[in-house]
């Protein structure tokens, strides 16, 4: 997608050759015309799969997701990272490391939300190791549910995640794929 290329481009910084920064468009601070691409983007590839329900995690994966929904006119579903008073009863958990926050977190969704009959289509900001992405499938096999494939926006082709999805046999659609963030550059493959 050539838009959101452009953008990390003019706005993405390279803080280590493991560590792309994109909050002032992404993660911090929402571009919402660029989201709303994003989301048209990954109504466009995943068209016709019967997806009945988006499922991302709190906080980042949620403009992308909602903004696919819209489009796909399904409900979203977000993994939450903490246990609130609200969030209780039945709850499907997992857990999850994050790379740039360096700590495992414990997330959840509530049963009521996702069952056996859904069709899930997983939206994620970034694919690295692969680590939020499997959690989101544990969750998503706890209910029952099936896979239709993940949308990630970025996808840091450099690291494992992809090549472990894809050993898995999930369908995944990166919007922009980083090969390399060596010498403070972005790379894109494709």
């Amino acid at each position: 997608m050539e838009a959101l290329k452009q953008k990390i481009r003019q706005d993405g910084i390279v803080l280590s050759e493991q560590v792309l920064k994109v909050d002032a468009f992404l993660n911090h601070q929402i571009d919402p015309l660029l989201m709303q691409q994003i989301g048209h983007e990954f109504a466009r590839r995943f068209a016709g799969q019967g997806i009945s329900k988006i499922v991302t995690i709190e906080a980042s994966g949620i403009a992308p997701a909602v903004m696919a929904g819209l489009e796909l006119g399904v409900p979203v579903i977000f993994a939450r990272k903490y246990q609130s008073l609200t969030l209780k009863g039945d709850l499907y958990t997992a857990k999850v490391f994050s790379f740039t926050k360096q700590s495992e977190s414990t997330i959840a969704i509530s049963a009521k939300h996702l069952g056996a009959a859904d069709h899930v289509l997983l939206i994620d900001d970034f694919l690295a190791n692969g680590h939020a992405a499997m959690a989101l499938i544990d969750l998503i096999g706890q209910a029952g549910a099936s896979i239709a494939g993940l949308g990630v926006v970025i996808e840091k082709s450099f690291q494992a995640g992809r090549a472990e999805l894809d050993r898995q046999g999930f369908r995944v659609e990166s919007l922009a794929r980083i090969g390399s963030l060596e010498g403070g550059r972005v790379s894109f493959i494709d």
